[in-house]
């Protein structure tokens, strides 16, 4: 567990959360449990999003009866992210979940509406007691600088973006501009898009050479070296029991600087690129 960086008051957040995205494809009663299995481990983190499907209802099922003391998190489209369109869509959210309140709610990735608007719908849903701190995904260092020239300082909770051992783009800008101004950094897809290194690969036989070490799994060394900075928090998703007891276990792995510093070589960041990298 870490202090909670997202917002005063609420509780403290574990390294490792767990994501939701695809959650609603496969079998229910196995994404349910998946869950609970994670929640049990220490990951009450959960994040998720209106545009995930179903996921939001698979959620509820989930945390039923256990709502105190998870972290729970969704997101606003952009298409929706107007001033009305914006309570509309959490309270639309809060329904499917069945809860009456989110820890942290997102702007998805910037759309066409002024973020003033989006800002204020937000601020307006702390006041009614509907959320408890707000942030925004996908927002690149000129995005956030943007941001906050309207919010002010203090108020953007968390910047949730793509950040996985071959895809280290944010390393540049993105996180040395959430450590400055006090923003959690939420890493979402950290074992990549369906390309986890192979332990055939250069980088994957280090991968597998450090989690030999500590009696770890490659995935969990992974996570590690992800949550090396106290503001990252990955939040990897699970398709089963076994999976979230793995991911969760990543919290309590503390890789060495000669870890961290075999694993940089192994998987370089390379140059700062044009645009921020999403999915």
């Amino acid at each position: 567990m870490r202090q909670n960086p997202f917002g005063e008051g609420g509780p403290n957040v574990s390294v490792i959360g767990q994501g939701t995205w695809y959650l609603d494809h496969g079998d229910r009663k196995r994404a349910i449990a998946a869950l609970q299995r994670g929640i049990e481990a220490g990951m009450t983190h959960i994040d998720t999003a209106e545009m995930y499907g179903d996921a939001e209802l698979v959620i509820a099922d989930a945390i039923a009866g256990k709502r105190d003391g998870l972290f729970l998190v969704s997101k606003v489209l952009p298409s929706n992210a107007s001033r009305r369109g914006t309570i509309t869509a959490c309270e639309r959210s809060l329904k499917r979940l069945k809860t009456d309140h989110l820890d942290c709610y997102l702007l998805h990735w910037r759309g066409s509406y002024p973020l003033e608007d989006t800002v204020a719908a937000f601020e307006e849903l702390i006041a009614a007691g509907k959320i408890r701190s707000w942030g925004v995904s996908n927002f690149d260092a000129d995005d956030l600088d943007e941001l906050l020239a309207v919010s002010g300082q203090g108020r953007i909770a968390c910047n949730q973006v793509l950040y996985h051992l071959q895809e280290r783009a944010i390393e540049h800008a993105v996180i040395p501009w959430c450590e400055r101004h006090g923003v959690a950094v939420v890493a979402y897809s950290p074992f990549g898009h369906n390309d986890f290194p192979s332990v055939r690969s250069e980088g994957g036989e280090v991968l597998q050479s450090i989690a030999d070490a500590h009696k770890a799994t490659p995935r969990q060394v992974a996570l590690s070296f992800l949550a090396r900075a106290p503001s990252v928090f990955p939040i990897p998703k699970a398709s089963t029991a076994d999976h979230a007891a793995e991911n969760a276990a990543a919290g309590d792995l503390v890789l060495s600087a000669s870890e961290i510093s075999a694993l940089d070589k192994a998987f370089p960041r390379g140059p700062k690129p044009c645009s921020l990298p999403m999915l």
